[in-house]
């Protein structure tokens, strides 16, 4: 099992490190942060700008304290915040070759379940004991919910996609 789990952990949070860091800092071939809150504000997420940043903190930070296994959960919950956002910004479409959320919902999913059973022996946390104590996770899990409902809930409908007063939209 720990094996398992260190495979997930270093698979995925290197892999959202980097993806991250595509938006953060524009490497790896990414567009930096000036065009992610572009991007995010085309979305309608308002202020654009601190979405942006938190979205690539957590998923930067959450993906390097996932792969190391250290004070687990945050990790997990670090990517559970950034998928949820992909999420709702790949939404309705399904599967990622069409621009779907497929890839961010399979990222949440690895997240939950090793937030849930814990990073394993073969962690910084199975090393030197630093998990952070049980309850962690449902507690963070909730903190992650409200905070993306803010976020969502901060969101207003695109001009261009605002229906224009008087009509119906379709």
């Amino acid at each position: 099992m720990d094996v398992a789990l260190l495979i997930l952990r270093l698979t995925v949070g290197l892999l959202l490190v980097g993806h991250g860091a595509q938006k953060l800092f524009g490497w790896f071939g990414g567009f930096g942060l000036k065009r992610t809150v572009e991007l995010l504000a085309s979305q309608g997420f308002r202020p654009a700008g601190f979405w942006a940043v938190v979205g690539c903190v957590a998923e930067v930070g959450g993906g390097v304290l996932f792969a190391l296994g250290l004070w687990s959960p945050l990790g997990a919950l670090g990517i559970a915040a950034s998928m949820l956002t992909a999420i709702k910004i790949h939404w309705p479409k399904f599967w990622v070759t069409q621009g779907g959320f497929e890839y961010a919902l399979v990222n949440l999913a690895v997240a939950a379940s090793v937030g849930i059973a814990g990073p394993g022996g073969f962690s910084l946390d199975g090393v030197y004991g630093t998990a952070l104590p049980q309850g962690a996770f449902p507690a963070g899990a909730i903190l992650v919910l409200l905070g993306w409902l803010a976020a969502v809930g901060s969101t207003r409908m695109p001009a261009a996609q605002r229906p224009v007063q008087g009509t119906i939209p379709d």
